[in-house]
C-alpha cells in the first residue's frame, strides 16, 4: 500500500463558511470561519482534518491552502507544519482554484506523486470508519494511477443541502464504482429518489495522482492553467513574494469543483463507498444542531500523534454558541408569552 512518505496530503482550510456565519458570530466580535472553530470545546476542525491526514500522509508531506485574510487564525494553528506548506490563497475564488493553485505548487515539488485532498471544516463521529475508505482509495490508486477516486459516504437522510454522487450499479465486489452523476443540492423528494438508486453524499474527499487531477483542470479550463502555472513559477523565482498570483486571482472568476470541473468527466472518476460514519459538512446551523445531538464518536489517531502539525485550541465552540443562540431565543420565547 501506498501511504506514508509516498503520499502527499491536502488540506482545504480557505472557505469562508458564510452560512454558518450566525454560530461562529461571537458575540460583540467578527466571525471566524468555520474551520477555526470545534464542534465542541477542544481541538478545532482544522485540527481534525490534519489528524485524519496524518493516517495517510506525514506532517512533511502535509499541505493546507488557507487565505491570506486569515492570517491571525491559521498562523498559532499551523505552526508546527513546514512553512513551505502552507499555500496561501490571496483572495477566495471558490474550490476549483483553491484545489488548483495548491496543485500546481505541489506539482512543481513532486510531479508525480499521488495525494488525498480534503475539506478543513467537516466532522466525522466514526473517524476509523473514514480512515479505512482513505486507505482502500489509495490502494486502489496505487493498482491504477490514471484513476481519481471520490469518497462517498452512504447516507443518513435525504439532505437538500448536500451534493449526492450517484454511481453505477455494482458488478461483483467491486471497490471503485464508475460515476454516473453528479447532483448539487437536489430537492428533499429528488434526493430520496437518489438515494434509493444508490446515490452516496460527496465528501469532496479525493484520492489522485497529481498528472491524472491536473488532467481535469487542462480540459475544462486550459487558459486559467496556463497562467496560473506561469504566475507559480514567476512567483518562485522572486522567493515566493506571490504577486504574480495575487495580481492573477485579482481577475479571476470565481468557479466550483463539483459544479464547475467535474460534470462531463464522470467516465474518468470513480466513487468509493464509505459506510455511514456520521459526517457532515457541518454546513448550516441546523446540520450543526443534529450533529450535536450524536455521541461524540471514536478517535482515529493515537495520542501520539495527535499534536503533530497543529496545536489543541481552537477560537469558537460552535457547541458553546449553539447553546447561547438556544438559551436566547428561548428567553425571548418566555418574554414573548409573559407579555
Amino acid at each position: 500500500m501506498q501511504t506514508g512518505s509516498s503520499v502527499w496530503g491536502l488540506i482545504l482550510a480557505a472557505g469562508d463558511g458564510k452560512r454558518l456565519e450566525s454560530l461562529t458570530t461571537p458575540r460583540g466580535g467578527a466571525a471566524i470561519p468555520k474551520q477555526y472553530c470545534s464542534l465542541r470545546a477542544g481541538p478545532s476542525l482544522l485540527h481534525d482534518a490534519l489528524q485524519r491526514v496524518l493516517a495517510v500522509a506525514t506532517p512533511q508531506r502535509t499541505c493546507v491552502v488557507v487565505a491570506a485574510k486569515h492570517r491571525c487564525w491559521w498562523t498559532p494553528q499551523l505552526e508546527r507544519l513546514p512553512a513551505a506548506n502552507i499555500i496561501v490563497q490571496p483572495e477566495n475564488r471558490g474550490t476549483a482554484l483553491g484545489v488548483l493553485l495548491p496543485l500546481l505548487h505541489l506539482r512543481e515539488r513532486d510531479p508525480g506523486a499521488h495525494l488525498v485532498i480534503l475539506p478543513a471544516d467537516h466532522h466525522v463521529r466514526m473517524e476509523s470508519h473514514l480512515a479505512r475508505s482513505l486507505r482502500t482509495a489509495l490502494e486502489l490508486l496505487t493498482a491504477k494511477p490514471e484513476q481519481t477516486l471520490l469518497l462517498g459516504v452512504t447516507p443518513e437522510g435525504a439532505d437538500p443541502d448536500l451534493g449526492y454522487i450517484l454511481p453505477e450499479a455494482a458488478r461483483s465486489a467491486e471497490l471503485a464504482l464508475p460515476v454516473q452523476q453528479f447532483v448539487e443540492k437536489p430537492p428533499v423528494k429528488w434526493a430520496g429518489e437518489l438515494i434509493e438508486r444508490g446515490a452516496l453524499w460527496n465528501t469532496f474527499i479525493i484520492a489522485a495522482s497529481i498528472p491524472g487531477l491536473m488532467q481535469f483542470f487542462e480540459r475544462r479550463i486550459p487558459a486559467i492553467v496556463a497562467q496560473m502555472h506561469a504566475a507559480v513559477r514567476r512567483d518562485a523565482a522572486t522567493a515566493g513574494a506571490a504577486r504574480a498570483v495575487a495580481a492573477l486571482y485579482a481577475r479571476l472568476p470565481t468557479m466550483d469543483f463539483s459544479r464547475d470541473i467535474l460534470p462531463g468527466q464522470e467516465a474518468s472518476i470513480r466513487v468509493v463507498r464509505v459506510p455511514a460514519c456520521g459526517w457532515s459538512d457541518l454546513g448550516t446551523p441546523e446540520r450543526v444542531a443534529r450533529t450535536l445531538t450524536c455521541p461524540a464518536g471514536d478517535e482515529a489517531t493515537s495520542s501520539s500523534r495527535r499534536h503533530a502539525v497543529a496545536g489543541e485550541r481552537s477560537h469558537l465552540s460552535l457547541a458553546e454558541q449553539h447553546a447561547r443562540h438556544a438559551a436566547e431565543a428561548a428567553r425571548v420565547d418566555h418574554s414573548a408569552r409573559q407579555g
